[in-house]
């Protein structure tokens, strides 16, 4: 057979066989999809975040919380007590008042809220008297000059800062800050002398650095020349915690100590309180810590009284010598140890001041708790920690 033809005849039959093995299947159906059905999400409620809550603080004693006005009235930031509110929301003054010997007795004193205490040269203290109630005082003296850290320290308490002379050095830089209300006598290096606040008063027998005086009604018309505030910044910080009213801080587990000799009872140590040989003693009749210097009471000539305070604060401060005239320097910013005495007991524990020039230093005690006062006016004794080994009390 011709090659050709067996090659259609074997196609042919191929493509019938095919035809007919396809028409022998069935096709499937196609199967529809099923429609997806979502479930829905429940969406969870959003978590508020609960506010952090500051701890509850649980004190000793109830205390002096937010100051209300009663009547006219108002609790002091300085002492705890009840006084007008016109003065416990008036910036306090802050005088520099000598504290040697042939400068006394001082004018004013028992009026002040805080007196606070430092060694000078000359291996004595000097002393800064802050009042917020002195309307009632035709003047305050004698009036003495500045060092730096008293100027930090009544900044502390936005006091407004009066004094007759300086340490120019190390003063004159500071006390003419735009931010420091300074209402000082025209000696060399104040700017803004304010002469009108002050006078010379007859003192037959005293030295004339001793008879120069702050005028009251001078002073107030300086402050409104100088354009300073009366009013206490929005932020203003009380130096002191105090006891609520009724109520006394009695630190009744705490070792008592009615005799305190910041410089010790022998005396004749440099650190300035060896010279003068200051004491105070508790009186456990009225609470109130009497000062004694130099073997005497010490009193103010205003009223004849003897100087008194309910809490009396011995704060430790590093001092240096700085130069050949024994002009001393101390670190009253940052931290350092502090002895409380109240209500005849001692109170061990510390002192911090780490937010600037313009808050107060703030004491705690060995728990790190703030120390809480009793109210009435406050005597701190600035220790120069070198010469700390001296101090005693029983």
């Amino acid at each position: 057979m011709h090659r050709k033809k067996i090659i259609v005849i074997m196609t042919t039959f191929l493509l019938a066989f095919s035809i007919l093995a396809g028409c022998g299947k069935k096709e499937e159906p196609e199967v529809p999809e099923e429609p997806v059905v979502e479930t829905p999400v429940e969406e969870e409620e959003p978590q508020v975040e609960e506010e952090e809550k500051e701890p509850e603080i649980v004190r000793a004693y109830p205390v002096i919380e937010e100051r209300e006005i009663v009547s006219g009235k108002m609790q002091s930031y300085l002492t705890g007590e009840w006084t007008d509110k016109d003065v416990a929301t008036r910036r306090p003054i802050a005088v520099m008042i000598p504290n040697n010997k042939p400068a006394m007795p001082q004018y004013g004193l028992s009026q002040a809220g805080i007196i606070y205490e430092a060694p000078v040269e000359g291996r004595i203290t000097r002393l800064m008297a802050v009042f917020e109630n002195f309307d009632d005082l035709e003047r305050i003296g004698p009036v003495r000059s500045s060092r730096d850290y008293f100027v930090y320290v009544a900044t502390g308490y936005e006091a407004i800062y009066c004094n007759w002379g300086l340490a120019r050095p190390y003063v004159e830089e500071l006390i003419n800050r735009p931010n420091v209300y300074n209402v000082s006598a025209a000696v060399e290096g104040i700017h803004n002398p304010a002469d009108e606040a002050y006078y010379r008063v007859s003192r037959p027998g005293y030295a004339t650095e001793f008879t120069g005086y702050l005028k009251i009604s001078g002073l107030l018309k300086a402050v409104d020349r100088l354009g300073y505030d009366w009013e206490y910044d929005a932020d203003y910080v009380p130096p002191f915690l105090f006891a609520a009213d009724d109520v006394v801080a009695d630190y009744k587990d705490n070792d008592d100590a009615t005799l305190i000799y910041p410089g010790g009872k022998s005396g004749g140590n440099s650190g300035g309180y060896g010279s003068y040989h200051p004491y105070f003693e508790y009186n456990e009749d009225d609470h109130l810590y009497y000062r004694y210097q130099d073997g005497s009471k010490q009193i103010d000539e205003y009223n004849g009284d003897q100087l008194t305070v309910s809490n009396v604060i011995f704060q430790y401060c590093h001092g240096e010598v700085r130069d050949a005239k024994d002009y001393l320097a101390f670190g009253v910013h940052g931290e350092g140890d502090a002895i409380v005495f109240t209500n005849g007991k001692v109170i061990k524990g510390t002192w911090s001041r780490y937010d600037g020039d313009f808050t107060p230093a703030k004491f705690f005690d060995e728990n790190g708790d703030e120390i809480i006062f009793n109210q009435g006016k406050t005597w701190v004794c600035n220790i120069w920690k070198e010469y700390s080994e001296f101090v005693e009390y029983e």
